[in-house]
């Protein structure tokens, strides 16, 4: 199965308000965050708040059908909760809009026991 990883600023201010979606999304949305996640294709999420000297980064892992393609699925998405994770996350927390989706990355190790 195919995978990206990439990482994302969180914008100055918002730290608190990524932590509190992501616990939304294991909390009370994880059925919705499961349906959506199955109906992209993904088979494997995961994210890990990174702090540094210039800010908070979440790092991301996505294994998925076609990996490159979900973050503009989600942006251009009707779904109710692509809808919600694509204003509170990926444009409230990251600043990322359809107009501003990173390009995927060049991959350039990929080791596996």
């Amino acid at each position: 199965m195919p995978v990206t990883t990439f990482c994302a600023p969180v914008l100055p201010g918002r730290t608190e308000a990524w932590k509190a979606a992501a616990q939304e999304m294991l909390g009370p949305r994880k059925d919705e965050h499961a349906a959506s996640r199955r109906r992209l294709g993904i088979t494997r999420e995961i994210a890990s708040l990174q702090s540094t000297p210039q800010g908070d980064w979440v790092v991301v892992c996505l294994e998925a059908d076609d990996p490159d393609s979900v973050l503009s699925r989600i942006l251009a998405s009707d779904e109710p909760f692509e809808r919600w994770f694509s204003e509170t996350v990926l444009q409230g927390a990251h600043g990322i809009s359809a107009s501003q989706v990173p390009p995927p990355n060049q991959l350039f190790v990929d080791w596996q026991a």
